[in-house]
């Protein structure tokens, strides 16, 4: 699957959409539905705990690879999203296109959101994880969706360069993660199960992130048709 292009609809939606009159009812309800779908890819991506290509199975249940989508294949989804995962979130057809929702900025945001979620529960303690390793990991996870975001943003309006670079400085804290992870030489066992449980979330985070680097360099050195005509 191409992260990197959702249907390349940064370019063009804005433009076709016509003159958009939204309040804050209408955002805030929008952005609901787009927490929604964070929410949904955390539900399969948890529920495929375990397999080699959970990353690819994931985005197919998003419908992120509609090409290829079959109304006839039967697809479970997990009892905590419920069955209105089989449908979309409500979606009208003035819905603009956003950040929100590009297959990386969602995967991303919802692999991280576990991560934080668990390092908050395990590092409540100070008897269970140093305090000094609690602060640094979770600003260095921080810094590392920081940057990821900044990335994405760049994606979304077609500066591949700047996107590779700037996910190169979320690899760096992403490999910082790692390093904090493993530096412990005797870690409790709350540290211990956090680290069975994050090393495999970061090291998806880690190939997404560089799935979308190799798209960009792919693009850079060949353009697409509508780039050479501009």
């Amino acid at each position: 699957m191409n992260f990197s292009d959702p249907d390349n609809p940064s370019e063009n939606e804005w433009d076709d959409r016509g003159e958009l009159a939204w309040n804050e009812f209408d955002w805030e309800h929008y952005l609901r539905d787009q927490d929604e779908l964070i929410h949904r890819y955390i539900g399969f991506y948890e529920q495929l705990e375990g397999r080699p290509d959970r990353l690819d199975e994931v985005a197919h249940r998003m419908r992120w690879d509609q090409e290829a989508w079959s109304t006839e294949e039967e697809l479970s989804f997990p009892p905590e999203v419920g069955e209105a995962a089989a449908e979309p979130a409500n979606e009208r057809e003035t819905d603009p296109y956003t950040l929100h929702k590009n297959p990386v900025f969602i995967a991303t945001k919802g692999i991280l959101l576990t991560l934080v979620r668990a390092w908050e529960r395990t590092a409540e303690q100070p008897d269970r994880v140093p305090q000094k390793l609690a602060l640094t990991f979770h600003s260095t996870l921080h810094r590392a969706e920081q940057q990821a975001m900044f990335a994405i943003s760049a994606l979304d309006f077609g500066d591949y360069a700047m996107a590779i670079s700037l996910l190169k400085r979320a690899l760096q804290e992403l490999n910082q993660c790692f390093a904090l992870l493993s530096a412990e030489q005797a870690p409790t066992k709350a540290l211990g199960r956090y680290q069975i449980f994050a090393t495999p979330r970061l090291f998806d985070l880690r190939e997404i992130w560089l799935r979308v680097m190799n798209d960009c360099r792919d693009e850079l050195e060949n353009p697409s048709d509508d780039e050479e005509d501009d």
